[in-house]
């Protein structure tokens, strides 16, 4: 394959994912988490950069989306670590703790609390997440974007 279909594969590969998360929310009736929209971002810039170098072939291009697919990737493993209680994810969506909370704002908490959390499984596939497959996705994702930096135009 030539570096510009090495491009157009991974930003194509991005767009992929997307159409997925957007199928998820719209047809699946699954609506995105705080982390969902921050795993998006990146796919978002990656389907730009590629379509950017499809026009001007400038090679830090390729290095932009590489670092994209790996942004979108870290957050997925960050996202799943949320899921999986490895680690606590922001605030805003987890169910945090009410240790010393009165009722007031116990009752705050609640009806400020998003719909969506962060830290519950909303759909999995032969044992991973949305979150993990979008992981392992954007690095073979990222995996591509070097290959295409590492051709010669």
């Amino acid at each position: 394959m030539t570096q510009k279909q090495l491009v157009l594969l991974a930003a194509a590969g991005s767009a992929a994912l997307m159409m997925g998360a957007l199928g998820f929310q719209y047809i699946g009736e699954l609506p995105p988490c705080k982390l969902c929209y921050w795993q998006r971002y990146p796919h978002i810039a990656a389907i730009a950069i590629g379509a950017l170098f499809a026009f001007i072939g400038a090679r830090i291009l390729i290095a932009l989306g590489a670092v994209a697919a790996f942004a979108t990737g870290a957050v997925g493993i960050y996202h799943t670590g949320v899921e999986k209680g490895w680690w606590e994810g922001p605030t805003t969506c987890t169910s945090g703790s009410i240790e010393g909370l009165s009722t007031d704002d116990l009752l705050n908490q609640i009806m400020g609390a998003p719909l969506i959390r962060c830290d519950e499984i909303a759909w999995q596939f032969m044992g991973l997440s949305m979150a993990s497959w979008n992981a392992v996705i954007s690095f073979g994702l990222m995996a591509i974007w070097i290959m295409a930096y590492r051709k010669s135009a």
